[in-house]
């Protein structure tokens, strides 16, 4: 596939400089609700961080890549200006002991759209980039209008002496409304998050564990110079088709107990996904 001309100055390939190879797979920690949401019950954090690392532990010894660890308990989910400092907190411990445990590349995604508490976190717990669902322009999410924290976040990045923390960022992220920018292409969307300095581009289809569309992949694959990967609805049935045209994959559902998110990971699931991956890459 020809490489697209890029419209931001050249940057080391993102995945390629994290993880040292193409074909990444990034394993998913759902974190158990924090402090400050709805489902908390209290008691003791160093619950809440033993069952990040056991998550990170049972990746690590079926083969994973890497690790995202994400605030998913604390539906339902705040808007960014609405966070509070303990969930910066509790993420950046949380990084800390996930990072110390297994040693694997690692990201932070603080929902919803929390791009300026992940960076904290990222900085404090050591973390090596962050998932932003709307990086650059606007949606409609389940918490009402989402607007691209791009430049906030970037000269908050950049403040905290935190350039080296990379930015993956979603196009046309999943459990939203994409109507306020119907008037741009998908081409468009995916090069304004190049254009804004984003780090990697993230496809995904339109609920957690929904398979993305491939035709969308090879879109956004076509339209950017930026590393490519899929964040939803990867199974070790559907990978290969996806590894055409995507860099790494983002997975959870289907490497926990019966595919269903909020479950354990299974060990067992990892290494079959793992196996189906290493012969791909063969």
């Amino acid at each position: 596939m020809t490489r697209p001309a890029s419209i931001f100055q050249e940057k080391p390939n993102a995945v390629e400089a994290l993880f040292g190879r193409q074909k990444v797979v990034i394993g998913v920690v759902h974190a158990l609700p924090l402090p400050g949401s709805p489902h908390h019950q209290g008691g003791a954090m160093e619950r809440i961080y033993e069952h990040a690392c056991a998550e990170a532990q049972r990746y690590a010894e079926g083969g994973i890549d890497g690790l995202i660890i994400e605030n998913h308990g604390d539906i339902p989910f705040s808007k960014p200006d609405e966070l509070g400092p303990e969930t910066a907190a509790a993420m950046a411990v949380m990084a800390d002991r996930v990072k110390r445990c297994t040693g694997l590349p690692l990201g932070i995604n603080v929902l919803a759209n929390g791009a300026m508490a992940a960076i904290a976190a990222a900085r404090v717990g050591g973390a090596d980039f962050i998932r932003v669902n709307q990086w650059a322009n606007a949606y409609v999410a389940n918490e009402g209008l989402m607007e691209g924290k791009a430049g906030a976040a970037s000269r908050y990045r950049t403040w905290l002496r935190a350039e080296d923390v990379r930015i993956f960022a979603d196009v046309h992220v999943k459990h939203g409304a994409h109507a306020i920018v119907a008037d741009r292409s998908l081409t468009e969307l995916t090069r304004d998050l190049e254009f804004f300095d984003a780090d990697a581009a993230i496809v995904t289809g339109q609920r957690t564990g929904d398979e993305a569309n491939l035709g969308q992949l090879e879109t956004v694959k076509r339209a950017t110079s930026l590393p490519v990967l899929v964040g939803s609805g990867v199974t070790k049935d559907n990978v290969e088709n996806i590894f055409r045209f995507a860099d790494a994959v983002i997975v959870a559902s289907s490497l926990k107990h019966e595919g269903s998110w909020w479950n354990e990971v299974e060990e067992k699931r990892v290494t079959e996904f793992m196996t189906v991956v290493a012969r791909l890459r063969e």
